[in-house]
């Protein structure tokens, strides 16, 4: 409020001078009719301030434990628990009824069993014959019968016919989380694991069986809407997609919807120029430097590729056998050398880098690697190998000697136990492992702590339909939790919607 320019008449009554002005409405007033828009203004601050005041705080004070149960965030919990206890119910009542069938099978299977002997018992007594070796083999049979009763209802859970699963982890069936603010997303930078969701992954997630074909799909070949034999992929926040397309020598750009995919690196044949790559096997994105890391395996090099100069790139790394490539938030860039069996970081201007995993020649040994592929690291700075000709993925946590085995380690194979060739990995926020199995032609999940995988994409046989796969190597998150997994038999890229 401020006194004004006596030339303005008051905005209400029009007529008098208005020598007040109200800097929040920008309007003159008389000094009536301004003791009036004063009056009316703390009329306004009492019922639109300080009554929203009040009532929030009497919200926020009856938000106590004696209140909690109002909310309907519990009587969320309350009928998943309802829901669970009556699946379990209705799996206990099913287990009762197998029980039922499989004692009364035996009971009848042992007392025709019986009948028998009994039988052969009148027999012998009416006969009156008893010699050594009959009463020994009667004897004998006798004691079969015995022990397949025993076995039926003793209470030895050794050997119990009753399997109980003891792998379920309980603190994953139902758990909260936190919800951040959309502006408070907006307003700060999140650092996340590279090729892993924004959001969390329930642990019982489920992925559209069908893939959608996002990239290539049209045979092999060199064209914009081909790819051949490409290894490793990066999607970015918008869903374009990177991919190494390593036969022809260049990085793909594949932009949301398009049906034809850019060349941002190479392409200009096979060779060790500036301008060329050879055999690219991993891509990813440095957003704080807006350019490509290629992990340019024909050259034994890393190279960087400005985005927006795409004629050229630089060369970070030289004599490296590098595969699989990652970066952390602090810059470090992690490359897997797949020659000397290790996994090394660079620091920011250091060229030799540390052995973080690995290094001691080939071998199966919890400190040794044996042809590793790709690498993904996590917010705890634990990297997690696909220790490829070992068929099992490594977990190394930061300062570690040696490694722990959290996906496969119990030899080539095709069961829930085993992988065949592990490519292309990322793990989430509960440190559930996700795997390219790529001779089983299917993508693997591995929750922490488990003894074995399940199937959530692929595994029906190699194929070209959009429910097979042909060699998986890559694969990556959006970040909205959908799947995408690069095929080096297939030359294309495969979306998996998450239902």
């Amino acid at each position: 409020m401020a006194t004004g320019n006596k030339s303005n008449l008051c905005s209400i009554c029009n007529k008098l001078p208005g020598i007040r002005f109200c800097f929040g409405c920008n309007k003159y007033f008389c000094p009536k009719d301004f003791r009036e828009h004063e009056k009316q203004l703390a009329i306004k601050f009492d019922d639109e301030i300080i009554r929203s005041h009040d009532e929030l705080l009497d919200q926020i004070q009856k938000l106590e434990k004696s209140n909690y149960l109002s909310l309907n965030l519990f009587a969320q919990i309350e009928q998943w628990k309802k829901t669970t206890i009556n699946k379990v119910e209705k799996v206990a009542e099913k287990a009762h009824l197998e029980l039922i069938k499989l004692i009364d099978e035996k009971r009848a299977e042992i007392t025709e069993q019986l009948q028998l002997i009994t039988k052969e018992i009148r027999s012998r007594r009416e006969e009156e014959i008893f010699v050594e070796n009959d009463i020994d083999q009667l004897k004998q049979e006798i004691n079969k019968i015995t022990q397949k009763l025993e076995k039926l209802i003793q209470n030895d859970k050794t050997q119990s016919i009753i399997v109980e699963n003891n792998q379920i982890d309980w603190d994953r069936l139902i758990y909260i989380r936190e919800i951040q603010d959309e502006h408070e997303i907006q307003g700060k930078q999140i650092n996340l694991p590279l090729r892993a969701s924004s959001i969390d992954i329930h642990p019982n997630a489920k992925w559209k069986q069908s893939g959608i074909t996002v990239a290539g799909g049209n045979g092999r070949g060199s064209g914009i809407n081909q790819l051949l034999e490409p290894r490793n992929l990066y999607v970015d926040d918008e869903q374009t997609i990177y991919i190494a397309d390593c036969e022809n020598h260049r990085i793909m750009e594949w932009k949301c919807g398009a049906t034809n995919g850019n060349v941002v690196a190479g392409g200009n044949e096979s060779g060790n120029g500036a301008h060329q790559l050879n055999r690219p096997d991993d891509v990813i994105i440095d957003k704080d430097r807006d350019s490509l890391i290629i992990s340019d395996y024909g050259n034994q090099r890393v190279v960087r590729w400005p985005r927006r100069n795409d004629t050229s790139g630089e060369i970070v790394l030289s004599n490296t056998s590098c595969v699989g490539l990652t970066k952390d938030e602090s810059g470090s860039l992690y490359v897997v050398d797949d020659g000397k069996h290790e996994l090394r970081r660079y620091k920011s201007g250091d060229t030799q880098g540390t052995v973080i995993a690995g290094g001691n020649g080939e071998g199966n040994r919890l400190d040794q690697l044996y042809h590793p592929h790709y690498v993904f690291i996590d917010r705890d700075h634990s990297v997690y190998v696909s220790d490829c000709w070992n068929h099992r993925v490594m977990k190394w946590e930061e300062g570690a000697k040696q490694g722990i085995v959290v996906a496969g380690g119990q030899g080539q194979g095709n069961s829930l136990t085993q992988l065949s060739g592990p490519q292309g990995i990322v793990v989430d926020q509960l440190g559930t492992v996700y795997v390219a199995d790529y001779h089983n032609h299917r993508i693997m999940r591995w929750p922490k702590g488990a003894t074995q995988g399940s199937v959530i994409a692929g595994g029906n046989g190699k194929g070209a339909q959009s429910n097979q796969f042909d060699c998986p190597v890559g694969i990556s998150f959006d970040r909205y939790g959908n799947l995408y997994v690069v095929e080096f038999g297939n030359n294309r890229v495969q979306k998996f919607n998450i239902e």
